[in-house]
């Protein structure tokens, strides 16, 4: 059984996609499960599919949260479950769905698989992340796509734009850190499971196609907000004091620069470094 899983925050219309993207005919058992983060999108509700669960946050929950509400539904209904967490401005590429099953029959060991990212005009957006803690560098690499003749490559993070999770292999329900409302909760995610022991890959056998930033660019102020937090809060769990040090100097620098030519991206990531440190942050 594969449960596709994805939150919706004011953009039931690019749901709306995801769902269409997937047959309804399909051979291969699914269940859509959308947790809805923003109550009053009435375009929500309007959706018509037999196998769409949605899920009312009642509150913005950011996404973490959301995903840990679609997760632990999900886990309580089939632990032994593929998970795949879809972002809402994605969709699949036809034929996509009956590859999954397949996949993880033939590589049973996988615990978190990240797939392809591709972009509407085809070109690749994510393929592997990697991670170097001795310089506080958290990459995207081209791993997905360099080895095409392995089914899949071992690598540090992956997306969670698209990322399956197979249940089977947590002894309880996987869970975000809620610490985390937008940006790095799935970098922190993969880097909490790996730890733990569980194989965390990317695969060129598996993409979605992905309108990147179509939802959080529409505040560009909470969006450097939101993903300066989350990346101050990732460099102090992940690094070193003299690496986040470094990296916190260089990032006001940036903002104090960017004042004159992207106020707004300035506003939010002075926003979050503030937001950061009122919070309890330590360096």
């Amino acid at each position: 059984m594969i449960y596709i899983l994805s939150v919706n925050y004011y953009s039931s219309n690019l749901i709306a996609k995801l769902v269409s993207s997937i047959p309804a005919n399909s051979n291969i058992p699914y269940q859509i499960v959308v947790v809805n983060n923003s109550t009053n999108d009435q375009g929500l509700q309007k959706l018509q599919a037999s196998s769409l669960k949605i899920l009312e946050a009642e509150t913005n929950l950011g996404f973490g949260r959301a995903c840990n509400l679609g997760l632990n539904w999900i886990y309580q209904q089939n632990p032994q479950a593929l998970v795949w967490i879809i972002n809402p401005d994605a969709y699949l590429p036809e034929n996509t769905l009956e590859k999954v099953p397949t996949f993880f029959a033939t590589h049973p060991e996988l615990s978190l698989l990240g797939t392809l990212v591709h972009t509407t005009t085809g070109d690749i957006w994510f393929a592997g992340g990697q991670f170097i803690p001795q310089q506080g560098a958290i990459i995207s690499t081209d791993l997905g796509v360099s080895h095409p003749e392995k089914a899949y490559v071992p690598c540090d993070w992956v997306s969670a734009c698209s990322l399956i999770i197979n249940l089977h292999h947590f002894a309880d329900c996987p869970q975000f850190d809620p610490a985390y409302f937008l940006y790095y909760e799935d970098f922190d995610f993969c880097q909490r499971y790996s730890s733990q022991g569980h194989q965390l890959a990317i695969t060129s056998q598996l993409a979605v196609i992905h309108q990147p930033s179509s939802i959080t660019n529409r505040n560009l102020v909470s969006k450097f907000q939101h993903s300066t937090y989350s990346y101050l809060l990732t460099l102090a769990r992940y690094t070193n004091k003299a690496i986040f040090l470094l990296r916190l100097f260089r990032l006001i620098l940036h903002s104090l620069i960017l004042l004159l030519v992207k106020p707004q991206t300035a506003l939010g990531k002075l926003s979050g470094i503030f937001q950061y440190f009122k919070l309890g942050g330590r360096c």
